[in-house]
This record gives C-alpha cells, sequence and structure tokens, in this order.
C-alpha cells in the first residue's frame, strides 16, 4: 500500500503529465480548421445519444452515492441527468457546433500613415482548466467550448460526479478520436483527490493558462484564493429583482415567480425581491402569494411583514445569503434609488432585473448598477450563455478583466496583432 507521500507523488505526477499533453495539444487543435472542429463536435454529440443508457448507468451510481452523503436537494438537482437533460446535452453541443468560429477572426483592422497595414485576430485562450463540483453536464459543456474556441482543455470533476463526467468524457475523446484530433485536447482527470486541484492551481508546470471554478462558494473562493493563473468565476449569485411603481402587476407576479422558483439551485435564481413602497400596497401580496402558493418560503422585513404577516422575519443575513432553495428575502425600497442602493449595498454583482414600465426608471437602473447582467421585465432565469445565444456556457464572470457575464466561445480566445508592412524601418 502506497504511503500518503507516496500517494501525492503519484499525483504530482499524473497531472504534470496531463499538464504537458494539454500543451502538446495546443498547436494542432489551434490550428484546426473549423470543419473538422465541427465535424469532431458531431461525432461526440452522436456518441452521447448512442450511450445514453451507460451515462444513465453511471449517474444513478453517482446519484446514490449522493444520497449517502447527504447531498443538499440542490446539490442533487445539479447532479441529476435524466433524458432530458441528456437531450439538452447533446443539443448544447450540436449547438456550440453551429456557432460562428471565433479562431482567426479579424477584430478589427487599420493603416498607419507609414503604409503598416495592422489587424487584431482572435486566438485561442492555452490550457483552460475546468474544476466543478456535482453537474456532470459540465463535462460535455465546458469540453465543448473550449475545443470550438480551440483551446486544450483539463476537466476535473468533483467526486460526487465521477462516474457521470467519465462516462460522457469518454464519448468527447471518441469525437476526437474520430476525427484525428489530439486526445488529450480534452482531458479528465483520473483522480478525486484534492490534491490534484491543488496542482490545478499551481498552473500544472507552466502549462495552464485559464481555469475555470464551476461549484459552490468554498471551492470558488479556494480557486481565487490560491490559483497562480488568471481566474474566470463568480463567488455567488446573489441576484434581485426590482418592482417598480410603474410596473405591470401581472407581468411582476410571472416573473417573480419563474425567477425564484423555476430552478432554485443555479446562480441565476432570484434571491432577493425588492418592491417599491409606492405600490407595496397594490403588488406585494399578489406576488408574495403566488410564491408560496409555488412552494416558497419568504423572509421579510418587518415593514414588508405587516402587509404579508405569514413571512418569516428576515435578518441581516438573508440579504447576503445565495440559498440556492426555495426561499426569498423581502424587502421594501424608496423606488428605483432605493433598489440601486440596496443592490449595490449586498449585491454579489451577478444578475439583477427590474419590472417596469417607465424607461427613465429602467435607464437609471441600467446606468447606475454594477452588475455584470441586468435585464428589463425578464426573469433573471435568463442568466445564461445558451439562452443569450452563446451556445453552452463554461461558467459567469463577475469579474472586469477580460471576460465578463456568461463565457462562451469568443471569450475562451485573445488576441494578437498581424501587421504587414513593404520594407518600412523605424527612424
Amino acid at each position: 500500500m502506497l504511503t500518503k507521500s507516496e500517494q501525492r507523488d503519484d499525483i504530482v505526477a499524473i497531472m504534470a503529465g496531463i499538464g504537458r499533453k494539454a500543451r502538446a495539444a495546443a498547436r494542432p487543435l489551434a490550428n484546426a480548421p473549423t470543419a473538422l472542429k465541427n465535424k469532431a463536435l458531431a461525432a461526440m454529440a452522436d456518441a452521447i445519444v448512442r450511450d445514453e443508457a451507460a451515462i444513465l448507468e453511471a449517474n444513478a451510481i453517482d446519484l446514490a452515492n449522493g444520497e449517502e452523503a447527504g447531498l443538499t436537494p440542490a446539490m442533487m438537482d445539479r447532479l441529476k441527468l435524466d433524458a432530458g437533460r441528456i437531450k439538452a446535452i447533446v443539443a448544447g453541443i450540436r449547438e456550440i457546433a453551429g456557432l460562428q468560429d471565433p479562431v482567426g477572426d479579424v477584430i478589427a483592422e487599420w493603416d498607419r500613415p507609414n503604409g503598416l497595414k495592422i489587424e487584431r485576430v482572435r486566438t485561442p485562450l492555452g490550457v483552460i482548466g475546468v474544476i466543478y463540483e456535482s453537474r456532470p453536464n459540465v463535462t460535455a459543456d465546458a469540453g465543448a467550448l473550449c475545443f470550438k474556441a480551440g483551446n486544450p482543455v483539463i476537466l476535473r470533476a468533483g467526486s460526487d460526479s465521477a462516474n457521470s463526467s467519465a462516462a460522457i468524457h469518454a464519448c468527447m475523446v471518441e469525437g476526437l478520436k474520430s476525427v484525428g484530433l489530439p486526445e488529450a485536447s480534452i482531458q479528465l482527470v483520473p483522480v478525486t483527490d484534492r490534491a490534484a486541484v491543488g496542482e490545478m492551481l499551481k498552473g500544472l508546470d507552466g502549462n495552464l493558462d485559464v481555469i475555470v471554478p464551476r461549484g459552490g462558494k468554498s471551492l470558488v473562493a479556494r480557486v481565487q484564493s490560491e490559483a497562480r493563473v488568471p481566474v474566470f468565476a463568480h463567488l455567488e449569485g446573489i441576484c434581485h429583482l426590482y418592482i417598480d411603481r410603474s410596473a405591470d402587476l401581472d407581468m411582476a407576479v410571472k416573473i417573480a415567480v419563474n425567477a425564484k422558483m423555476r430552478r432554485t439551485g443555479i446562480c441565476g435564481a432570484a434571491e432577493t425581491l425588492l418592491v417599491d413602497r409606492a405600490v407595496a400596497k397594490t403588488h406585494l401580496a399578489p406576488i408574495l402569494d403566488a410564491l408560496a402558493k409555488a412552494g416558497c418560503a419568504i423572509r421579510a422585513s418587518e415593514e414588508a411583514r405587516a402587509l404579508w404577516p405569514a413571512a418569516e422575519q428576515a435578518t441581516d443575513a438573508d440579504w447576503t445569503t445565495e440559498y440556492l432553495d426555495a426561499i426569498i428575502s423581502v424587502a421594501l425600497v424608496d423606488g428605483v434609488g432605493g433598489a440601486i442602493d440596496h443592490i449595490e449595498t449586498y449585491s454579489s454583482h451577478h444578475t439583477e432585473a427590474i419590472v417596469a414600465d417607465d424607461p427613465a426608471a429602467v435607464e437609471r437602473f441600467f446606468a447606475e448598477i454594477d452588475s455584470a447582467i441586468l435585464l428589463h421585465n425578464a426573469s433573471t432565469q435568463f442568466a445564461d450563455g445558451g439562452e443569450f445565444g452563446m451556445g453552452a456556457e463554461i461558467g459567469i464572470a463577475t469579474g472586469k478583466m477580460h471576460a465578463r457575464g456568461p463565457v462562451g466561445v469568443e471569450q475562451l480566445t485573445s488576441f494578437k496583432y498581424r501587421v504587414r508592412g513593404t520594407g518600412q524601418v523605424r527612424a
């Protein structure tokens, strides 16, 4: 039996090898023709369709292990696959295949007075590491997106989704092999030991260029704290829905229920409802009645409870909590200015929405709130790369460098300059 030191040495060696293979795959993948990449993606989708039963069997093992481990309902929902979700995974891969290939796009071009012709051209970012928990669909989404943008990817699934992710990954590799592209273009870390994450955070001897964490707050916080390479991420999704005095009540009810209850475990689920005091007596009760009927627990400020006494008393912690559950915090505010003040105090800068018919209120909301995604008269659950027409996203980023909001194929590229001359020299 290996000692802990020997096991650690094994993991270091395994991860170093994965990093070297990914780097070796970078050049051929960056130069792969669009048609070849699309053919590989189609083959991946076909393999998932064909192997659906095996993937669901693997997922059943993960679900049983998750039940035994006491995963929360939100985590179990993220972990679960069924025929519908498999179909969505396949559709996502096919949609990515249909997207315009960003690699080689000329973003801008101009001529200088000295005759130099300059172009700014999209290029792959390099080797991308994705660390995720529970969501086996990330194996396909992240693998396909990184691949389409010409980036080798190293996928590190959590132990909770290890079997499902391995089954999906096998289909991705089959697609790569079918067109003769390097199998190391999409690699899945074969060990669940947390030491493997530590090696990725160190950068795999310079072979890892970017890390994307997809998971709970503790995982993202660790990655942001320890990573020695750039990180695309959001720490949490404390998303707000504001109902303005000019809001149509029926629309407000419909959007509030969808924003909170469609899927409570996703980062775009609304966690706080803000209602303009000017319409609290007409709008608050119908909205909260509909949320409660849908199974949502209400935690409200004392002022809001006076109008809807069935609510629990909200505490200070509620305004900074990402529930990822059928719970919402509720407060009354003084118009759009009050909503902006509350959001800027408590928001995680992920997604905020306003329901309003007043163009001035909407424009102020859009201008003064500094979050990655802002919506008008639409559910926060649209905070998703697929809904933005980007294909399946690799994640949502709330930072301000390089990528912000849904991270799709364009956000997975950098750029270089091509300068063409006719013999110019600099004085």
